[in-house]
C-alpha cells in the first residue's frame, strides 16, 4: 500500500510541476507581446487578464456540452441497479456525494467523468464497457472516475486545456504582428538588441504551440497514473482496473465514434486509438501496458 500513496505523492507533484511551466509559457509570451507593441508590462496584464477570464468561462460550462456531445443519457437505479448501487457505494468510499450517472450508446469499452466538482460531477459508460466488465472489472473502472473526480482532476485538466488554448492564441498574435509590420517597426527603433529579442521572440512564438501541446498531454498521462493508483486504493484490488483495461486494450472496436481530440482526455483510455497516426504519436494517454504493469505491481 505504500507503493500506492508514493505514486499519488509523485504524480500530484509532476502534475503541479506541468501547470507551473505552463503559466510560465502563456505570462512570458504575454510579456513579449506587450514589448513588441511598446509596454511589456501592459502585455503582461493583458495575459493574466485574459487567463482569468477564459478560465471563468470555462469553469461554469462545459461539462452539460460535453455530455450532449457524446449523447449520454441519464441513467437511474430503475434502468441499471448494479451499475447505480455500484457507483453510490464507491462514491461513499471515496467521501463525496453520489455522481449522476450516464450512459453511451457505444460498442467501444469506455468511460470518463465529468463536471467541475464532486458536487456537480458525473460518471459515464459506454454501453460496451457495461456489457464487457465482470464486476471487480467494472468497480476498479468506476473507481478510477471516482478518482478524477475526488481529485479534481477535471477542472485540473480545464486549466490545462484552457492554457494551452492561450499559448496558442498569444504565439498567433504575435505571428501576426510581423504580417502587420509592428513588430519590423518596433524592430528599427530598438537596433541590435531589439534584432535579439525579436528573433528570440519569434522562435518561441513558432515552439510554444508545439511545447504547450506537449505539456498538456503530459499532464493529462499523469492524471491518468493518478487516478489509477487512487482508483486501486479506493478498491484495495489494482488486479481489477488493470484486468479492465486489458479487455479495453485489446476490444475490436477501439474508436468512440462521437469523441474528438478536445475531449479525448477525459476517457479512461485514448478514444481515438484505433484511428492510428498522428492520435496515437500525441496521445494525451500513458502506454496502457504500462498502466496495467504498475497496477499490477502494486
Amino acid at each position: 500500500m505504500a507503493k500506492l500513496y508514493d505514486s499519488i505523492s509523485e504524480n500530484n507533484r509532476n502534475s503541479v510541476i506541468l501547470v507551473i511551466a505552463f503559466i510560465i509559457i502563456a505570462l512570458g509570451l504575454s510579456y513579449f507581446l506587450g514589448y513588441l507593441f511598446g509596454s511589456s508590462i501592459i502585455g503582461l496584464f493583458f495575459g493574466i487578464f485574459f487567463i482569468v477570464v477564459v478560465t471563468l468561462i470555462g469553469f461554469y460550462s462545459g461539462d452539460s456540452l460535453i455530455l450532449s456531445m457524446h449523447h449520454a443519457k441519464e441513467v437511474s437505479k430503475k434502468d441499471d441497479p448494479y451499475l447505480v448501487n455500484t457507483v453510490e457505494g464507491l462514491a461513499i468510499a471515496a467521501g463525496i456525494p453520489t455522481p449522476k450517472i450516464y450512459i453511451i450508446n457505444e460498442n467501444s469499452p469506455n468511460a470518463f467523468a465529468t463536471g467541475r466538482n464532486p458536487k456537480r460531477a458525473s460518471v459515464t459508460v459506454t454501453t460496451g464497457l457495461r456489457d464487457t466488465l465482470n464486476r471487480q472489472e467494472l468497480e476498479g473502472v468506476i473507481a478510477h472516475e471516482m478518482s478524477h473526480i475526488k481529485n479534481f482532476d477535471i477542472r485540473y485538466m480545464m486549466l490545462v486545456t484552457i492554457l494551452a488554448g492561450v499559448v496558442v492564441l498569444i504565439s498567433d498574435f504575435i505571428l501576426r504582428s510581423f504580417l502587420w509590420g509592428g513588430a519590423r517597426s518596433h524592430d528599427r527603433k530598438s537596433g541590435g538588441v531589439g534584432i535579439v529579442l525579436i528573433l528570440i521572440g519569434l522562435a518561441l512564438a513558432i515552439l510554444s504551440p508545439i511545447i504547450a501541446q506537449i505539456i498538456k498531454f503530459a499532464a493529462s498521462r499523469q492524471r491518468e497514473y493518478l487516478a489509477d493508483a487512487s482508483g486501486a486504493m479506493l478498491t484495495r484490488n489494482p488486479q481489477g482496473l488493470a484486468d479492465a483495461l486489458k479487455k479495453i486494450r485489446d476490444a475490436k472496436d477501439k474508436v468512440v465514434d462521437d469523441a474528438n481530440k478536445a475531449t479525448a482526455h477525459l476517457f479512461i483510455e485514448n478514444p481515438l486509438r484505433g484511428l492510428g497516426g498522428m492520435n496515437n504519436l500525441f496521445s494525451s494517454h500513458p502506454d496502457i501496458n504500462e498502466r496495467i504493469k504498475r497496477l499490477e505491481g502494486m
